[in-house]
């Protein structure tokens, strides 16, 4: 009986050791499991803290896009003009001389007043391009509208200005844009100056022809390979193109008596560089046009001549000079000055000696879009980021100077030379204004 008992005692004592063994082990478990998903809690807190901390970084790392516009400083800088928050891409000046457009990628056209150059605030008033930007912009002959290109339209959109009471003005786009019809991309628009026709011109060797409501007067093929640029003479008479032949070709775009039009007939070429040409411009009269070349040439040529009797233009200069894929060429009005631009820098040459007048290194951050005169021949004007920089015509004065001089000593007439001698005191005075011009 007490063996029995103690059997008993012994089996109660193990399944006592056995239940204590198995509470441990639990409890064990627990902790364990506890403390895992502390280290888990710990990991995931710590990840969200990276996380964050990566998050605040990237916000605060400037964006490619609003990094600080370029500083530029030179003596014959008049004014940079920064409104635009995109990269311009064109620019022209109105017939009348009284406003600069310019047009960006940000979806804006500017209209900028030439009398606020010289100013410490450029002020401009904002045209809005609906759902697209512009990649070209030309002013129509009465300065009371403009058409652009459009980027995503692939086509022409016409603006027109309405000038309010206080001076400034609205804009208003066409109900409709012209029809798509080129195939690759646009280099060049433009409005004849007699107002009869527009012109666009893709790098497919093509050039189109419209009246002012869209329709297509007629296609011209340059027959160049490529286009590189293409233009409308200043007098609407011609329309010019260069490319991938060492040759700039020009066709009249005539019109019949009733103003009808008739055709589009070659009229002469500008025939001697050994390369390419880059882009060519005319003067004011559309007398003289300048070109350059990959051949490392700019050339003066006399185009005032009777190209219906096989006349041909005149080369006048040519000149070395540095050149590069996208290079334009400016020639002032009044034909006294040429500027280059290779790259993001702007070179200025006398056309009388051919001599290299001024250099401006590093204008733009990005490679030059646009270079023009104004009509006046005041101002030489760039694009290329997002500011315009808007540079005195120092040359173009002195050029002018020496032309009344030599002018002066030929002079039989008393009241002639007068009048000289007060020009040539009234240029003088100008350009030393500009040279003593304080900078901001």
């Amino acid at each position: 009986m007490e063996f029995a008992a103690l059997i008993a005692l012994t089996v109660l004592i193990g399944m006592l050791i056995i239940l204590v063994a198995i509470a441990v082990g639990k409890q064990k478990g627990e902790i364990s499991d506890q403390l895992e998903q502390k280290e888990e809690d710990s990991a995931a807190e710590e990840s969200a803290v990276k996380a964050s901390t990566a998050k605040k970084q990237k916000q605060q790392r400037p964006r490619k896009e609003k990094a600080q516009q370029q500083t530029f400083s030179h003596p014959l800088l008049a004014s940079s003009l920064k409104s635009h928050s995109g990269n311009v891409t064109s620019l022209d000046f109105s017939s009348n001389g009284k406003y600069l457009a310019t047009c960006a990628d940000d979806r804006t056209v500017r209209i900028w007043s030439t009398k606020d150059f010289l100013d410490r605030d450029h002020k401009c008033l904002r045209a809005n391009v609906e759902l697209d930007h512009a990649t070209l912009v030309r002013f129509s002959p009465d300065s009371k509208a403009f058409i652009t290109w459009l980027a995503n339209g692939d086509t022409i959109r016409i603006f027109k200005m309405t000038k309010k009471d206080d001076g400034s003005f609205t804009f208003k786009a066409a109900p409709e844009d012209f029809p798509q019809k080129h195939k690759t991309n646009v280099i060049n628009i433009g409005i004849a100056e007699t107002g009869k026709f527009i012109m666009s011109a893709s790098t497919d060797t093509n050039i189109l022809i419209w009246d002012l409501k869209g329709e297509v007067l007629a296609s011209v093929i340059t027959n160049q390979m490529t286009n590189s640029y293409a233009a409308i003479s200043p007098c609407g008479r011609f329309v010019a193109s260069c490319g991938f032949t060492p040759d700039v070709k020009v066709w009249e775009v005539c019109f019949g008596k009733g103003g009808e039009f008739k055709e589009v007939a070659r009229a002469f070429d500008l025939k001697g560089h050994s390369a390419g040409v880059h882009s060519f411009a005319f003067s004011n009269d559309s007398r003289r046009m300048a070109t350059v070349s990959k051949d490392g040439t700019w050339r003066l040529w006399d185009t005032d001549v009777e190209y219906k009797k096989q006349q041909d233009p005149y080369l006048l200069k040519s000149v070395p000079c540095q050149s590069s894929e996208g290079s334009r060429v400016a020639l002032s009005p009044d034909a006294r000055v040429v500027a280059i631009s290779s790259s993001c820098s702007v070179a200025m040459y006398s056309t009388s000696t051919g001599q290299l007048e001024e250099e401006f290194h590093g204008v733009h951050s990005e490679e030059i879009t646009d270079l023009r005169f104004d009509i006046n021949s005041r101002y030489l004007v760039c694009s290329g980021d997002r500011a315009v920089r808007v540079f005195h015509n120092a040359p173009g004065y002195r050029a002018a100077i020496q032309d009344m001089q030599a002018m002066l000593k030929k002079a039989q007439n008393e009241g002639m030379k007068q009048r000289l001698k007060q020009q040539i005191q009234e240029a003088q005075s100008a350009l030393d204004t500009v040279l003593t011009a304080p900078k901001d």
